[in-house]
């Protein structure tokens, strides 16, 4: 029986060791950085691996008083792409931590 619990111990040991991991791959992706861009580039936005956008650059001539209706689409399109990239990024850093276990909560 003894056999048994030193198994528990162990697994209990690894899920502390993938938490402990999780929690250090959650806080390096505040500092990673991914970029969306709309229009060519003229509308960017710098997005975090933890899904929080960190910038947004507007190209001058995007500006167009006249048509704000343009510009609101072209920074939708780009928050839209940096999100699914940092998402897509926090799925690859947390796949390596979990060996490709899918943990529900953790993006």
């Amino acid at each position: 029986m003894s056999g048994g619990m030193g198994n528990i111990g162990d697994l209990m040991k690894q899920a502390q060791k993938v938490q402990k991991d999780l929690s250090r791959v959650q806080e390096e992706l505040k500092e990673r950085v991914v970029e969306g861009t709309a229009g060519g580039e003229m509308v960017k936005v710098l997005v975090n691996g933890a899904n929080e956008i960190v910038s947004v650059k507007l190209a001058k001539e995007v500006v167009d008083p006249d048509d704000t209706e343009m510009l609101e689409d072209l920074i939708l399109a780009a928050v839209n792409q940096g999100m699914k990239k940092s998402k897509d990024l926090a799925q690859a850093e947390m796949q390596k931590v979990t060996g490709g276990l899918n943990l529900p909560g953790l993006i």
